[in-house]
């Protein structure tokens, strides 16, 4: 079977990892990819978001199946494009993916379904919404409405700090389009820990559950991040906790999504908060989550081509689908002053030797006159594991110890944050 994977990051290297391994893919592909990405399949310079050029090529290169993997494409409609062309994909449909796209959206559809979140509003009106935290107080939580990579999101712990957000989002346009609708609610209390699922409109199953370490900085400190690093699973997502998300989110999600004529066909990322009144959603997205994909998928013993069939087709409960019994850990190294402003181009040193250990996902990476070299905030994501969590990640640490770049940034407490 000849596939393709759209995207070009950390979480992409792994799907495309992972399905190299699988015998019914006979060809991969990546568009864009990158420069790790590069070395397991046959990378195609298309923009991720460019859904007439990527349908048209796929089209044109006789692509049997297409795995749609960031936000930004399936939120446009990517996977609509290419079954209208006749081309099987693996994703939400627009309508579905609306539950990333839209905070409001998915807000809303948790309140009808009575699938437990954060009290909440919604505001398109500036001096409404600044009326609404002053009377509510802080600690507060804003959230741009739409796709801001991971960023839109503020925990103010102050008055002025929310209202900060609220401006920058809804007058200074930080986040585009994206902030002109906020939703504004509760701050929760808890560990948060994120359960990928894979839905096929009806079925669920969930993979090992996953921490991110959304801060940049030790102590979680510093601004958000799209991620500094993951764990799988963590020790507070306990079976009892599974048994209860399974009954009260995952399964009311898939069920509810079909109710309203949107049947969700992919990977459904739930953000959760185990709060002292139970588990609660913070987030939905529309897909893998990075870097908590590339600890995840280091854990699948099944077929994920078959998986992704399944999802597609409608047949998830007639698979088995098998984890390791062991934990993972996904390591990132950023650029200097990443999120904000970083420098580009800086040779990377040590990648053949951190592989011997671990598994090294490329995420911000290309080739330059024969060297791999920088090309993104976050650029790679050492992946190891063992037989506690413990030892993943000491692995992962000792693995990262060789690789070398200019400005190097990692955080030195990944799984021991929380």
């Amino acid at each position: 079977m000849k596939v393709l994977v759209v995207g070009g990051g950390g979480r992409e290297h792994a799907i495309c990892w992972k399905l190299a391994q699988s015998p019914n893919v006979t060809e991969l592909y990546c568009a864009p990819g990158n420069a790790g990405i590069a070395q397991v399949a046959k990378c195609v310079n298309i923009k991720a978001i460019d859904v007439d050029s990527m349908v048209n090529w796929a089209r044109d290169n006789a692509i049997e199946f297409v795995v749609v993997a960031p936000d930004d494409p399936l939120a446009l409609g990517m996977v609509d494009a290419l079954e209208k062309a006749g081309i099987p994909a693996f994703g939400p449909r627009a309508n579905a993916a609306v539950i990333e796209a839209s905070k409001a959206f998915s807000k809303e559809l948790m309140k009808k379904y009575h699938i437990p979140t954060a009290s909440y509003e919604t505001f398109t009106d500036l001096d409404k919404a600044l009326a609404y935290i002053e009377e509510q107080g802080a600690p507060i939580v804003v959230k741009a409405d739409g796709l801001a990579l991971g960023k839109g999101v503020v925990v103010a712990s102050t008055v002025d700090e929310a209202k900060t957000a609220a401006r920058e989002m809804m007058a200074d346009k930080k986040f585009g389009e994206s902030g002109s609708t906020v939703v504004i609610e509760e701050c929760m209390t808890g560990p948060e820990v994120t359960v990928l699922a894979f839905a096929d409109g009806e079925h669920v199953s969930t993979m090992p559950a996953s921490q991110d370490h959304k801060r940049a900085y030790d102590g979680n400190k510093g601004p958000n991040t799209g991620g500094m690093g993951a764990i799988a699973p963590p020790p507070q997502y306990t079976a009892e906790v599974a048994k209860r998300c399974m009954e009260e989110i995952f399964q009311p999600t898939v069920a509810a999504l079909k109710a309203e004529g949107r049947p969700f066909h992919g990977v459904i990322y739930f953000g959760l908060m185990l709060t002292p009144d139970g588990p609660r959603v913070v987030e939905y997205n529309a897909r893998f989550g990075d870097p908590e994909c590339q600890a995840v998928l280091s854990l699948l013993e099944s077929n994920l081509m078959d998986i992704f069939i399944a999802c597609r087709e409608g047949t998830l409960d007639k698979l088995d689908i098998r984890w390791k019994n062991q934990a993972a850990c996904c390591l990132v190294l950023a650029s200097g002053g990443y999120p904000l402003d970083y420098k580009k181009g800086c040779p990377i040193s040590g990648l053949e030797e951190a592989g011997k250990s671990a598994v090294v996902f490329h995420a911000g990476t290309a080739e330059k006159d024969g060297q791999i070299v920088t090309s993104g905030g976050r650029v790679l994501g050492v992946t190891a594991q063992g037989s506690t969590l413990e030892q993943a990640i000491a692995n992962a640490y000792t693995a990262a110890k060789p690789i070398s770049f200019q400005n190097m940034h990692y955080r030195t407490d990944i799984g021991h944050a929380f």
